[in-house]
């Protein structure tokens, strides 16, 4: 993977575990505005956000972009455990540590979310009132909606193995796996057409995809739901929706920019995974950044 000028590999911890972390400043004096980046369903830093960080951090905003615990460069065991709740805190934790960093701002600090990430960002953007300002894109907001648009095949097909890791893990077993993302008909979580090569797309040269999970951890997954909070995120909020999305009907993503009380919705002409790529990657970096430079109150600071 490429390393990105001005950015160091860095640490905080999240409950006593060492979270993985790179703070990427932009050149010249602070104290800078500062993003922290989430990301998605088993993702770690070296699948996309690359691109980001670079993007934010020449336009004068500086990005905080970590792994979550149990996966990629940070500790946790079991590998691959996808605590939705856990994953929340570790947000959590990003947002205390680069607030507390010198030379950002603590006053300038948004929360960026993508995918997944999305419901995570969005359910502590309307716990912390001492978030500047909140974008998610291609956001995936509502568990039980996703189900819906996967279908209950995909869960039927994996129902086996999630009553297995719930009984090892109440025995304290090594945890049942299940792939991630696979082809149609597969026992993965995600089997929609096109999903596995859109996964793979995100990975950056160098980079890694551990297409695993704990099989219970889906269920979590399933019944969660970042929409009932949207109307308690009192920060600048820009929601970037995937028009032909690949998990969920748009709608829902369109829903929480009108809940949220300072929600406004952009709309690309992509899937899921469309949206990472040129040519709507050019547009969709154009729209954020503009929009975290005008609640950042970049260059105005």
């Amino acid at each position: 993977m490429a390393v990105i000028p001005d950015t160091v590999a860095t640490q905080f911890i999240s409950e006593g575990s060492r979270c993985a972390a790179w703070l990427t400043r932009p050149t010249g004096a602070g104290p800078h505005p500062a993003v922290v980046l989430a990301h998605g369903l088993g993702a770690n830093r070296t699948m996309a956000l690359a691109r980001y960080e670079q993007h934010f951090s020449a336009a004068g905003i500086a990005t905080l972009a970590f792994d979550y615990r149990n996966l990629g460069a940070s500790d946790g065991n079991p590998r691959q455990r996808l605590s939705l709740r856990r994953h929340r805190r570790d947000i959590s934790a990003a947002l205390d540590f680069v607030r507390s960093t010198p030379g950002i701002d603590p006053a300038r600090v948004a929360l960026w979310g993508t995918s997944l990430g999305a419901m995570h960002v969005l359910r502590v953007a309307a716990e912390r009132p001492d978030v500047a300002a909140v974008v998610v894109q291609c956001p995936i907001v509502d568990g039980p909606a996703t189900l819906r648009r996967l279908g209950w095949a995909p869960l039927l097909r994996v129902g086996p193995a999630v009553v297995a890791d719930a009984l090892r893990a109440a025995a304290g077993r090594p945890r049942r796996y299940i792939a991630i993302v696979g082809p149609p008909g597969s026992r993965a979580a995600v089997t929609v057409p096109g999903a596995e090569d859109g996964w793979n797309s995100t990975v950056d040269p160098g980079g890694s995809f551990d297409n695993r999970i704990a099989a219970l951890n889906v269920v979590e997954i399933a019944v969660t739901s970042a929409k009932r909070k949207a109307r308690r995120i009192a920060a600048p909020l820009l929601v970037c929706v995937s028009q032909r999305e690949t998990l969920m009907n748009p709608r829902h993503a369109e829903d929480v920019a009108k809940r949220a009380p300072h929600g406004v919705a952009r709309y690309y002409d992509g899937d899921h995974f469309q949206i990472y790529h040129p040519p709507l990657l050019a547009g969709l970096l154009a729209d954020q950044t503009a929009f975290l430079k005008e609640h950042l109150h970049v260059g105005s600071a």
